[in-house]
């Protein structure tokens, strides 16, 4: 503290930004989107596979509804923060189509995205210090949002020898008697791992059992591949169905991310405690993109189907490309629509006179030497590894992991 003209000592010095904000990373994922975005703007031949964005426009059958709905003066009023009653009403129908769970629309809150929903989830159960089970690698907005809401987060360590796939000896190892959630994601983002119906039965179980409330992303549910099989982990442990938050959204299923609809499903006391949150936070989502997604959720699955059996094609084309290039390999991916090989073997060796200290180092000359933009593994808690998305053209795919492979042709040691 310093003392003023007039003898009185200065409010001791403080940070402009509270330590809460401070503490939260930037999404890694869209940064690198962002930059590469910003690079081809200026006319940089940049190919990017860091957004998990699909490549396709959303279907005009949904765009159409959207346009309609801006022509209704009803849409352009505030409605319920929770969501337009058809809309949570055609979301209950639309998860017992696609994965056999019963709810109703009174368990459902409409959110700004897959990201609001994650983070009304975890301020409504969790307490400052309650720990949530992690397991890594995990995409980047699950532990900050665990740390927003004041929990902590606990990474469970999963690799590719495993599938990326968390077995419940590990999570039996990792809980304490401090732990309230597990946070479960089949498919998913980053690894593109899927876990078996008896996987995800073994898991539930087991939370069931130790009374942990489990936190599960299904927003990649429709992007399975080969002899993969989704499963909603509630309709596979009923007795779950009291301590259980599903997440979901028509960005990925859909080609909507931009259209920023989300949705919770849970017990009807955390919906409404959830929904007091978000009458605060930002009240409803846009009506028209709510519009849009009643199109969406109560259409056929015709436009999914074409998106995923051009990702099927992508994720087999680039993995071959990736595991070909020596020091890295690439196991092929069962859902989603990610990569994520080791470049374990590359990191400590040479690239152009500069020593490879890590993934992220990697993944900062890649996109400085041959305009190719990655996202490391360090952005999902397991560094030694990129994420490539084939959520893009087949000939950007050739063009950016042959651009990779030429670079990475000349690491030496």
């Amino acid at each position: 503290m310093g003392v003023d003209s007039k003898g009185c000592k200065d409010a001791p010095m403080t940070s402009r930004i509270s330590d809460r904000i401070s503490a939260i990373a930037e999404s890694a994922t869209l940064a690198v989107d962002a930059k590469a975005k910003a690079l081809k703007a200026a006319g940089r031949p940049v190919i990017g596979f860091g957004a998990g964005e699909p490549d396709f426009p959303t279907p005009d059958y949904i765009v159409e509804a959207a346009v309609a709905a801006c022509r209704e003066p009803r849409w352009h009023r505030y409605t319920p923060a929770g969501g337009l009653p058809e809309l949570k009403d055609a979301i209950a129908v639309k998860t017992m189509r696609d994965s056999g769970y019963s709810v109703t629309g009174g368990q459902v809150l409409v959110t700004n995205g897959g990201k609001q929903a994650l983070y009304n989830a975890f301020a409504t159960l969790l307490d400052p210090g309650d720990e949530v089970l992690l397991p890594a690698p995990y995409w980047t907005t699950y532990p900050e949002s665990i740390r927003l809401a004041g929990g902590v987060p606990v990474e469970v360590m999963t690799d590719e020898t495993a599938g990326y796939r968390a077995t419940v000896e590990q999570l039996e190892a990792a809980r304490t008697s401090r732990t309230k959630v597990l946070v479960f994601v089949s498919p998913s983002n980053p690894t593109g791992a899927v876990y078996s119906p008896a996987e995800v039965q073994a898991v539930g179980e087991w939370a069931l059992a130790h009374g942990i409330w489990v936190v599960t992303d299904e927003i990649y549910e429709h992007l399975v591949y080969g002899d993969a099989e989704f499963a909603s982990m509630p309709v596979l442990v009923p007795g779950l169905a009291d301590t259980c938050i599903i997440v979901n959204g028509v960005a990925k299923t859909y080609a909507m991310t931009g259209w920023r609809v989300g949705w919770m499903i849970a017990p009807a006391d955390v919906v409404k405690a959830a929904t007091n949150l978000q009458s605060h936070a930002t009240s409803n989502v846009a009506n028209v993109s709510q519009v849009a997604a009643l199109a969406a959720v109560q259409g056929d699955l015709a436009a999914v189907d074409e998106m995923k059996i051009a990702f099927d094609r992508r994720r087999k084309l680039i993995t071959g490309l990736l595991d070909a290039i020596p020091g890295v390999t690439c196991p092929l991916p069962e859902g989603a629509f990610y990569v994520y090989p080791s470049v374990r073997e590359l990191v400590g060796r040479s690239l152009r006179g500069v020593t490879i200290g890590s993934s992220a180092q990697l993944a900062g000359l890649i996109l400085d030497e041959v305009e190719v933009a990655v996202v490391p593994g360090e952005a999902f808690g397991t560094p030694g590894y990129l994420r490539l998305s084939y959520a893009t053209s087949d000939d950007d795919i050739t063009e950016g992991v042959g651009r990779m492979a030429a670079l990475l042709s000349e690491v030496q040691g």
